[in-house]
């Protein structure tokens, strides 16, 4: 059970605090912008910092007739491409008018001689995420509804239009996992602060073991519990949130990504996904993997997916190139979070869970 030395994610991530110092800015300007950029606001405004997120530092702005939400780059060193939230507001933007469950958007300002990095404003969902995924408030019949609404809101999002969304330039159009190998291969060399052979064994496995299959769909990159808005009193998704990692791409690495907690190997280890592996599932009330996987294909209306040994190998490398990228920040002193720290030290074995799952793929064989 979580004590005060040791408490849960919900009680960590959860909510907000007084804005870090690192993370501050003149509110004077941004009360002067939104005055002429965002459609109704009128102040006083007050400014506050959300606990969770740990790459794009991630505000409330309260005033007494509505709340936002900016998002904007962190100050300091970046690695090249990462932290767009121009193009977080772009999707945001063009799924909201789609239908889809993602927040109204209001303003994207590039101007770094306003705020000092770019940033987007949107509204705020009144809702509530959840950062446990066993879900221990909720009673066996919810956790199912809330599974299943996580599942069908995903597969709504891969079965978008992309083209009719006004999103056909948002990414190139097939060799995903390609593509994403040599990114996250590129960012963990560039962020290395140790050698992990698993690493560089993933990073020649992985490109020569890509599945032919070669569809493309909106993706989210980073579909999780905690990165939903659920309904206030209902168990369903009203708004997906963190949209930095979002592109064109498979849609099976988007989902399979989903699934890592059912089989990441302890608490703490996923930088964020979790871990449901070891818990009494059917008598908690949440699907299994295998009832998971139906579930989706059903919606998107597949027989089934095959490969899954290399799409859990290519997420946990993936995984670990993240985190890896967030053990840089920390060396450069940019990491948003003051969890960035730990969750860096789960790089190695992530990789290594990588490699277990290659190897039964097929790898050294």
């Amino acid at each position: 059970m979580p004590t005060d030395a040791n408490p849960s994610r919900q009680e960590q991530f959860s909510g907000t605090k007084e804005v870090a110092e690192t993370h501050r800015f003149d509110e004077k300007r941004l009360f002067d912008y939104m005055t002429a950029h965002v459609e109704g606001f009128e102040g006083p405004l007050t400014v506050k910092q959300f606990k969770g997120g740990q790459s794009n530092p991630t505000y409330q702005l309260v005033t007494p007739k509505q709340k936002y939400v900016l998002r904007r780059k962190p100050p300091g060193k970046l690695l090249p491409s990462a932290h767009a939230v121009d193009r977080e507001y772009k999707v945001i933007t063009a799924l909201h008018a789609q239908g889809f469950a993602a927040p109204r958007t209001y303003c994207l300002c590039e101007d770094d001689s306003v705020l000092g990095t770019a940033f987007y404003i949107m509204e705020m969902v009144d809702g509530r995420v959840l950062w446990e995924p066993l879900l221990p408030a909720q009673d066996p019949a919810t956790r199912w509804k809330i599974y299943d609404s996580l599942n069908a809101t995903l597969a709504h999002l891969h079965t978008i239009d992309y083209e009719k969304a006004g999103l056909a330039d948002f990414g190139k159009p097939g060799n995903y996992f390609a593509r994403q190998v040599s990114r996250w291969s590129k960012q963990y060399v560039a962020s290395e602060t140790q050698t992990i052979i698993e690493m560089n064994k993933l990073m020649e496995w992985l490109p020569e073991s890509i599945p032919a299959d070669d569809t493309v769909s909106v993706v989210h990159g980073d579909y999780r519990l905690d990165n939903t808005i659920l309904h206030p009193t209902e168990p369903r998704v009203i708004a997906v949130l963190d949209w930095e990692l979002s592109t064109l791409g498979h849609p099976l690495g988007d989902f399979t990504y989903s699934c890592m907690q059912w089989v990441m190997p302890g608490q703490g280890t996923g930088g964020g996904t979790g871990s449901i592996a070891t818990a009494d599932l059917k008598s908690l009330g949440i699907p299994t993997l295998e009832q998971y996987i139906e579930m989706y294909c059903q919606r998107t209306n597949r027989s089934g997916i095959d490969n899954l040994d290399f799409y859990f190998a290519y997420n946990f490398f993936r995984l670990a190139g993240i985190l890896q990228g967030i053990a840089g920040r920390v060396r450069d002193g940019t990491a948003s979070s003051e969890h960035a720290k730990t969750m860096s030290q789960n790089v190695r074995p992530l990789a290594e869970e990588a490699w277990k799952y290659a190897l039964r793929a097929g790898a050294g064989s």
